[in-house]
């Protein structure tokens, strides 16, 4: 999945942007609101983490500018305003949730997780196909009971194959959402993750290519 972190405390930022990498997020910064928008307007995002006290373009300002290009995108905002009317306002623009700073890292992980949630028709936090079984709270998957060592790009192909599994995924959206965009996309690199992943799992025929397509999760149902 693809955040876009907006935030103009720097140090806070790099703080945040570092945990939820580990999480196996592709995340992109903006420290201004003029930034986010212009990023917002190039890239595809699952989520936006939004603080409201921006220079430039104040975070208001932002949300109302990023309704009205996309309405189902998840926006999270982040405030020292701890005021009821500050957090009525923002959900009335269209937020989807509202955290107060000083905020716990695993507060606010745990509240993008339930967000993206609700992007997909899988809303549980785990979910199982025959052999292979994928925890999504915890990011961890397992075959036949034993966990499968992922890198965080490998976990996030198969995370977004499986939640978007009734259809093809072309290689170009399987970069936007899973990468972000410092990552050096060389012309061979989602190949790379794709057979390492399929060679991790030791099911190679649970994710199907098709050219012209792109790349699908195929249901497994040996036991």
């Amino acid at each position: 999945m693809r955040l876009l972190l907006v935030e103009d405390e720097r140090k806070l930022s790099q703080v945040l942007a570092k945990g939820l990498k580990k999480l196996s997020y592709a995340v992109d910064q903006a420290f201004d609101g003029e930034e986010a928008l212009e990023l917002f307007s190039v890239y595809g995002y699952d989520l936006v983490v939004l603080d409201l006290n921006l220079p430039k373009i104040d975070g208001w300002e932002v949300l109302r500018q990023i309704r009205q290009q996309d309405r189902q995108v998840k926006v999270l905002i982040l405030s020292a305003k701890n005021q009821v009317e500050d957090k009525i306002a923002g959900l009335d623009l269209g937020a989807n949730d509202y955290l107060e700073k000083p905020f716990d890292f695993l507060e606010l992980a745990a509240r993008i997780r339930n967000l993206l949630r609700w992007e997909f028709v899988q809303r549980e936090s785990q979910w199982e196909d025959g052999r292979l079984k994928i925890d999504f709270s915890a990011k961890t998957v397992l075959v036949d009971g034993e966990e499968s060592a992922l890198t965080h790009k490998e976990y996030g192909i198969l995370e977004y194959l499986v939640q978007n599994r009734t259809r093809f995924v072309s290689a170009e959206e399987l970069l936007e959402h899973v990468w972000d965009r410092e990552a050096n996309l060389f012309s061979n690199t989602l190949k790379y993750h794709i057979h390492s992943l399929k060679k991790k799992l030791g099911l190679p025929e649970v994710i199907q290519n098709e050219r012209g397509k792109g790349y699908r999760y195929a249901e497994h149902t040996e036991k």
